[in-house]
């Protein structure tokens, strides 16, 4: 039996003969078509998703709750109609549905199971007398028939309409080997249907570190180690089906350089030894511990969540900031060097809100619905459902009608060539107004752009400092037009910018570094990396840098009359010191109420180590944090000196 790459060489020879016939047979001055895959498999390369013949594909969708909960069936069918409510999602560009389900469901289904569903048979006849595995089997027709392609999510190990909230993937009489067995189960039964192309493994893992239970992510094999858990579970499933893609979200912690998972959440000066950021939003850790899946790592893609102030107010809405700050202070460190860096796809499998009840929100999905159509990033919207109480749905009340508003902002983040919406099916358009993916590379729908922009010309350095250095570069060119520049150091992506300059901050002093840019135009390509341009840092004196050492403040939070702060000291000598000094002037009106991890002094703000963190090892780096009075602001003559 030949395996699923055997399957795919296989395809690859037959499609060049099919070329060659074809070729061969058509009249003179005819262009052959394309041969299109009979599957509709997906895998990974690199960073992108691509079908059988290796074209990128771009899933884009949303998501539709309700199997997940105790009605196991969609929200809606008490008055929405199944057919009408699919139809619209493919006649308005709903390429993939991300269908939250649970652990008991899929029990349920293999037990043979059923309970009554709400379901409304007035609106619904096409249901009549069919349990709930029979209308899912039902919609899954529908999807086909409209070229909607489908993502399977354990959203909760119970049918639960709150299911969510509880951290781990076990609960009750559900198990962690029942979550794998579920998961086995629904593989089998549908693993010779492409309808179905992803598995979402499990929908946000969270809990702090002092929290229990709670999901962790480290090399461990642990109980509670959600990597290893979604490392097993992708395993089982693609012992079944090798083609389906498998989805492993982030958790919600993980620790700070020198700080373990055996570590309190924060120190006894309540300095924090965790990141933290949204439930399934943390995948910090792949850096340290990526997911291995051996043969089938190319079924692999990570899908971090990421929501707005509505949901909840995160430390980075109460400070100005924009898609350039959500990117460096958020999105970037917390999952988005994952693409940056080619490791794996990103799907965001949820993202989403109210729109025009605040302006801080409104801004935030603006920013990332731009990231996302600037990187080519795959992602399922939450949600279509009008009754998620935080996040409200594209459909309203009365399930039928659209949020017009919602979705012009969503449809950008939608796949389209040239005024068509994009299936993922090769053979079947997506709804009235699509084409299939057979279309867009083969019959008729154009290669479309391919080409990547001119390499960008080699950086040029000036005003360097100690702690940084302003590039600039010549613009690259391009035939559908350059949108950005990734800037990287030693290959890695550090900024993403829509011109042709950057100002490097936070590098240490007397350091050498390499500084290349590479162009994105808008259809996702992305050129190559420019010539890199070698630049050693001046010797410690400004900019935070002194003696040894640098100061690096940045503001957590701030409120009316008040900000939190915290300020890395690194020790960017050769040898070890045993103390450090730093020290800024803050404007009148602003004053020091506390500071932990560091002896503050007076009348300038003068911060000398603690007991605890003045020896530093070359290049070892500690914190301090404050609390201050008055108007929130980074100091410009801030300097650090050590011995």
């Amino acid at each position: 039996m030949l395996d699923r790459r055997g399957r795919k060489r296989l395809a690859g020879a037959a499609s060049g003969l099919v070329l060659a016939l074809t070729g061969l047979l058509a009249p003179a001055g005819t262009p052959a078509a394309a041969a299109v895959p009979a599957n509709d498999w997906l895998h990974v390369q690199g960073n992108q998703i691509v079908d059988e013949a290796g074209n990128p594909v771009w899933l884009t969708g949303t998501n539709w709750f309700g199997f997940n909960a105790s009605e196991r069936v969609f929200h809606g069918l008490w008055s929405g109609n199944i057919t009408e409510i699919t139809k619209s999602m493919a006649d308005r560009g709903i390429n993939i549905v991300r269908v939250p389900i649970s652990t008991q469901l899929l029990l349920e289904w293999k037990a043979g199971t059923f309970g009554t569903v709400n379901v409304n048979t007035y609106a619904n006849p096409e249901l009549t007398g069919k349990n709930s595995l029979q209308i899912f089997d039902f919609w899954l027709e529908l999807c086909k028939q409209y070229g909607i392609k489908v993502m399977l999510d354990v959203h909760s190990a119970e049918a639960d309409n709150s299911g969510h909230n509880h951290p781990v993937w076990w609960k009750g009489t559900i198990t962690t080997e029942n979550f794998y067995q579920g998961w086995e189960w629904v593989t089998n039964r549908y693993k010779a249907n492409d309808t179905i192309v992803a598995m979402d493994i499990k929908n946000e893992p969270h809990g702090a570190q002092n929290e229990s239970p709670r999901a962790k992510w480290d090399g461990s094999t642990d109980a509670d180690n959600w990597k290893y858990v979604a490392e097993t579970a992708a395993k089982r499933i693609l012992a079944i089906n090798p083609n389906v893609l498998v989805l492993v979200e982030g958790n919600q912690a993980y620790p700070r350089p020198g700080a373990t998972w055996s570590s309190p959440n924060t120190n006894p000066d309540l300095t924090p030894n965790f990141y933290n950021t949204w439930w399934g939003g943390n995948l910090r850790g792949v850096k340290d511990h990526p997911v291995n899946l051996g043969a089938n790592q190319d079924q692999l893609v990570y899908s971090p969540h990421d929501y707005g102030p509505l949901v909840f107010n995160q430390p980075w809405f109460d400070k100005p900031f924009d898609k350039t700050t959500l990117t460096d202070d958020v999105w970037r460190p917390n999952w988005l060097y994952i693409h940056e860096n080619g490791t794996a796809p990103l799907l965001i499998g949820e993202w989403g809100g109210r729109l025009g009840q605040d302006a801080r929100q409104d801004k935030w999905m603006a920013a990332l619905r731009d990231l996302i159509v600037e990187h080519k990033l795959h992602q399922t919207f939450w949600v279509l459902n009008p009754n998620s109480g935080d996040t409200g749905g594209l459909l309203l009340d009365d399930w039928k009608t659209w949020d017009e508003q919602k979705y012009a902002l969503l449809k950008p983040a939608l796949w389209q060539h040239n005024g068509k919406f994009v299936g993922l099916d090769h053979q079947t358009p997506l709804g009235a107004n699509g084409i299939s993916l057979g279309q867009r590379y083969g019959d008729g729908g154009g290669e479309g752009d391919s080409t990547a922009p001119s390499v960008p010309g080699q950086p040029t350095a000036s005003n360097v400092t100690s702690s940084g250095v302003t590039l600039t570069w010549a613009a690259s060119t391009d035939n559908v037009g350059v949108t950005s520049y990734d800037v990287l150091r030693g290959g890695t992506v550090v900024a993403t910018v829509s011109g042709t300059t950057y100002n490097v901050t936070g590098l240490a002093a007397s350091t050498a570094y390499t500084f290349s840019v590479r162009a994105r135009d808008a259809a996702g390509n992305v050129s190559a990396a420019s010539a890199g341009r070698s630049v050693t840092t001046a010797a410690g004196g400004g900019s935070g840098e002194n003696q040894g050492c640098s100061a690096t403040y940045k503001t957590l939070t701030s409120w009316s009359g008040g900000f939190q702060a915290e300020v890395t000291v690194k020790n960017t000598g050769t040898t070890a010191s045993t103390g450090w000094t730093v020290k800024w002037t803050y404007p009148s009106g602003t004053t020091v109420g506390s500071v932990w991890n560091g002896v503050s002094g007076t009348p300038a703000v003068t911060v000398r180590n603690a007991a605890h963190n003045g020896a530093l090892a070359a290049g070892a780096s500690t914190t301090f944090g404050l609390i201050g009075s008055g108007a929130a602001g980074t100091p410009a003559d801030i300097t650090c000196s050590a011995s």
